[in-house]
């Protein structure tokens, strides 16, 4: 049933939008050129079309734009509003107090919150009564439903004291506001449908807590469940509606509103995941595992389970699980082969100080163990190898980071910028600086490097595919594969040399902040899966983000079904 009807203003007072204390406008000088005043020595320039004597109004600099005076009085008035300060924004107007019995019963009324009000100088003018027309756009999130977004403008009249007030009038709210017609909202809560697993098994909050806050967006967005509304223009006296403005929210398909949402989560997966992320020693943490072959997400989780979903929207450094895609850029032009040596210094300086994880070092080591090892002075010392676009283009090319993706639920899709300078492209060879990524994304990469094609990942089926990439040749992802396997018989990964299957991962530790212990990574792929989990301050990925996948990759079978 809907809900009872929100009134989003009261009647106004009176019908006048201009103070009775505003000036009157200055009148407009003569059409011809410029007429000397000589009693008092000043010259006024009169602009051809009407405007104002230069200094004067609101185009007090001539042709060049608005006041300055009007136009801060004007962003400070949106400002205000914007931020719910409704006593300062009813403050800079004529009549403070209807504004803001108004501004208060608009947004209120209406469940809006937060909105965005962005003035633009395009298209100010002065208006035929005198005042400064400020335009700007309103976005409006109506709680629960989604953004209303539409254009009004911002009258400004100058005061006797030179300087601005917004020249109050329901009108300057939204254009169709007025004493006759005023706004409401409209909600119709509809029941969204089953969510299931690969196999129909039921999805629900209660039995896994990470899916919840995503459940109703996969309900809603696949089968058109979920909250639906509208705002209304509506008669003051009858309540008749007159318009509506704004419609949330998709009418169910008759063909398929009892018919369930399959995802592409695995029921026996997921739980695996949430017990496993309880390893995380109570910290922040997420996880992904999905199929190598396609793509497809077999679990996602997050600690804490409620609110944001780290696993796929998460912008992190990745650390040194990044050197997967470092490594795929120097193989990939013979800058490198595994049993090179590099060495690797406790010690490197490129603008800054550089160092290994507890300033560990393995003179005369190859390329291999510097992987295994993740020696991150070797992978610096190799920055020249690659040109400054070429890891960001490598990313993008093979790994599909960085292109839109779309997954059937909100996602971040990483990014790796040109470095700035050389310090910046040497903490980008080992996933510092400003790369940008998340477990979502590290899982993608790991399947990638280990299968040499890069898969869309989904949660659902039937998303639009509009990335472009490249497939890796077999040399390299031979070598990447023989790399991420000694890191776990013979490297930091070793915590899980015990698990049965030909494991290959990688360690992670990126760090944050002065501040901040760093966070702990690891990747990891058997069979036809791959894995990535970060632990935030977790200091080490083998240490903290090691025993989550382990926990995972012990309680589900080598290969999902």
């Amino acid at each position: 049933m809907p809900h009872a009807p929100h009134p989003a203003s009261p009647h106004p007072a009176s019908p006048h939008s201009t103070s009775p204390h505003a000036p009157s406008p200055r009148r407009r000088g003569p059409r011809n050129g410029v007429r000397a005043v000589a009693a008092v020595g000043v010259v006024l320039a009169i602009a051809a079309g009407g405007s104002y004597a230069a200094g004067f109004g609101p185009f007090a600099r001539g042709d060049d734009g608005p006041d300055p005076a009007a136009m801060r009085q004007a962003r400070a008035f949106l400002a205000d509003w914007a931020a719910g300060r409704l006593p300062n924004a009813a403050g800079r107007t004529t009549d403070p107090a209807k504004a803001r019995e108004v501004l208060q019963s608009f947004t209120a009324g209406l469940d809006i919150e937060k909105p965005k009000l962005t003035a633009a100088e395009d298209g100010v003018k002065e208006e035929e009564d005198g005042t400064l027309g400020v335009p700007f756009t309103a976005r409006m999130p109506v709680t629960g439903l989604g953004t209303w977004t539409y254009e009004s403008r911002l009258p400004l009249r100058e005061q006797g004291d030179g300087g601005w007030k917004v020249d109050w009038r329901l009108s300057l709210v939204h254009p169709r506001l007025s004493e006759t017609e005023k706004f409401r909202l409209q909600r119709e809560e509809t029941a969204p449908p089953k969510v299931t697993d690969r196999h129909g098994v039921s999805l629900v909050g209660d039995a896994y807590p990470s899916l919840a806050p995503l459940l109703g967006r996969l309900a809603g967005d696949t089968g058109g469940g979920g909250p639906r509304g509208a705002v209304e223009l509506v008669d003051r006296v009858s309540g008749e509606t007159v318009r509506t403005e704004a419609s949330f929210g998709k009418k169910p398909d008759p063909a398929t509103a009892d018919r369930p949402v399959r995802t592409t989560l695995d029921a026996d997966w997921q739980s695996a995941a949430e017990r496993a992320l309880g390893r995380a020693d109570g910290k922040n943490a997420s996880l992904v595992a999905l199929r190598v072959d396609n793509g497809e997400v077999l679990a996602l989780a997050n600690s804490p389970s409620s609110g944001f979903n780290r696993a796929a929207s998460g912008t992190y450094a990745p650390g040194s699980t990044w050197k997967i895609v470092t490594s795929s850029a120097l193989l990939l032009k013979d800058a490198v082969a595994p049993d090179d040596v590099v060495d690797c210094p406790k010690y490197l300086t490129v603008g800054k100080e550089f160092h290994n994880v507890e300033t560990s070092e393995h003179p005369g080591a190859t390329f291999r163990k510097d992987f295994t090892e993740s020696c991150n002075t070797a992978f610096i010392g190799l920055r020249g190898k690659l040109d400054d676009a070429e890891l960001g283009k490598v990313a993008r090319t093979y790994f599909g980071v960085g292109q839109e993706w779309h997954v059937g639920i909100p996602t971040y899709d990483g990014s790796v910028p040109v470095p700035k300078d050389e310090t910046e492209k040497a903490a980008s060879m080992i996933g510092q600086g400003r790369v940008q990524a998340n477990p979502l994304i590290m899982a993608s990469v790991t399947a990638t490097a280990v299968s040499g094609r890069f898969h869309q990942p989904s949660v659902t089926a039937g998303n639009e595919n509009g990335t472009r990439t490249e497939p890796l040749p077999d040399e390299v992802v031979t070598q990447l594969r023989g790399l991420m396997r000694a890191t776990v018989t013979d490297g930091t990964a070793h915590v899980l040399a015990d698990l049965p299957g030909e494991i290959g991962a990688k360690t992670g530790t990126a760090e944050v902040s002065d501040d901040q212990d760093n966070n702990g990574w690891l990747v990891a792929h058997r069979g036809n899966v791959a894995v990535a989990v970060v632990v935030e301050e977790g200091v080490t990925g083998g240490g903290s983000a090691g025993p989550v996948v382990h926990s995972l990759l012990s309680a589900v079978p080598e290969d999902p079904s």
